[in-house]
């Protein structure tokens, strides 16, 4: 196949930001328009958890098989089929007129979306010097907290205004436009020309890497998706039930509440993206390689824990601040342990499938967030459990990440890895 590049880095790299922005436009407008939702299809705290969750279920399951397509076919035509049907399920979310079929859409919303990680962040690992990855990775993650953080507002008052269907509509139409100037601008790179594009990386997977069996035998991969889940926990934690805890404990109604969630989102994303590029900064050359990113991890998890504090908290403000920091920690830790996937990968030809089992065990954790808040909520009429399940999972995570990702990840000796001559399609972001 011909090696190609993206005719404008960073229109690409503004494409994978708000590749991420548009699939968390969806997420966050389920929470926002919750309560007329459940009113009109009769719902409790615990239907709507499973309501919550279920787009998970087949995200979850679509995981792996689209990594091996990305792997396979690379990330331009799959993130494109998979950002078409997300957007189209979308739509028809704010189109049904029962409570199976609004699940339905969910489900086939959660497979759609399953592309989005595995084809960016195969992009990043094979186009992307190592030095660089923090950066990249934050500046795409970061569309995740964009996506609330601007989906909170502008939802929040579509639901206000127009009711919730017209919400899901729009978010929908939102996707389908975002196709045509990603299939003008992107490119796929070649996948057996990634490990040279990583710069001080000396081995190249000319055999196909290890393979999906060969990855699940890896310590650190194992380490690195149970980090994730720890951390992702807390990510859906917030985006689900986030707008209803401000509503039920602070008596706001739905704009108030969008723009108290709206402000922590915002903070998550300018100082993710700025911690992104300092852990970068302070790799030495071979760092990377060594799994030296792992101590700003758990420092960023540990930063995240403080929603420990939230349920002793009245002062809105002072509530807002433990958000915004809890979120910051956990854009940025999520950002640097998929850059700390792509860093210990041997083969860049395992980098989709690599990927993909990161935010699989990131997403195991995630789909039981909503629903076990849910019961909790339900049980004892308070949040304080949900927080402090939350907040002992992120110091697990912390100690996870610094105990259990110490090796390279597919370091087979019975897989060829000769040297190659370098080519020159890594792009660097030193430019932008």
């Amino acid at each position: 196949m011909k090696s190609s590049t993206p005719r404008s880095m960073v229109a690409v790299y503004l494409l994978l930001f708000t590749m991420a922005l548009i699939n968390y436009l969806d997420r966050v407008a389920l929470s926002v328009a919750a309560k007329p939702i459940a009113a009109e299809f009769h719902l409790g705290p615990v239907e709507m958890g499973y309501l919550f969750s279920s787009f998970l279920w087949t995200y979850l399951l679509c995981l792996i098989p689209s990594g091996i397509l990305a792997d396979k076919y690379g990330a331009r035509g799959v993130s494109a089929g998979g950002m078409g049907v997300w957007s189209i399920a979308t739509v028809f979310t704010g189109l049904v007129g029962s409570f199976p079929a609004l699940f339905a859409t969910r489900l086939v919303m959660g497979a759609g979306e399953a592309t989005s990680y595995p084809c960016a962040n195969k992009f990043i690992r094979d186009q992307v010097p190592a030095k660089n990855r923090g950066f990249a990775t934050t500046i795409f993650n970061s569309g995740a907290y964009a996506g609330p953080a601007l989906g909170a507002l502008v939802i929040g008052w579509l639901v206000s205004v127009f009711g919730w269907r017209a919400a899901f509509m729009l978010a929908g139409a939102v996707g389908l436009l975002w196709l045509a100037p990603w299939m003008i601008w992107f490119r796929n790179s070649r996948p057996e020309a990634s490990d040279v594009a990583a710069g001080s990386e000396a081995t190249a997977a000319m055999s196909g890497g290890v393979g999906l069996a060969g990855l699940l035998k890896s310590g650190s991969m194992w380490g690195i998706a149970l980090t994730q889940g720890c951390a992702v926990y807390t990510q859906y934690l917030f985006l689900t039930w986030l707008p209803s805890y401000l509503q039920a404990t602070k008596g706001m109604d739905i704009k108030e509440a969008a723009i108290y969630t709206a402000l922590p989102y915002g903070c998550a994303v300018l100082f993710g993206m700025l911690l992104g590029k300092f852990s970068d900064r302070v790799l030495r050359p071979g760092d990377a390689e060594a799994g030296k990113r792992r101590p700003m991890i758990g420092a960023m998890l540990l930063c995240s824990s403080v929603i420990l504090a939230a349920p002793v908290v009245d002062n809105i403000w002072v509530i807002v601040l433990l958000l915004a920091v809890s979120l910051t920690g956990i854009a940025t830790a999520i950002s640097l342990n998929m850059a700390l996937a792509n860093d210990l990968l041997v083969h860049a030809s395992d980098a989709g499938k690599a990927n993909s089992i990161a935010i699989v065990g990131g997403n195991v954790f995630g789909i039981l967030a909503p629903i076990v808040t849910g019961y909790l909520v339900a049980a004892t009429s308070s949040y304080n459990y949900a927080f402090a399940a939350a907040g002992v999972l992120l110091l697990a995570g912390a100690a996870i990440s610094q105990v259990a990702t110490r090796k390279r990840i597919g370091d087979n000796p019975l897989v060829d890895a000769r040297p190659r001559r370098p080519t020159s399609s890594g792009v660097s972001m030193d430019s932008l």
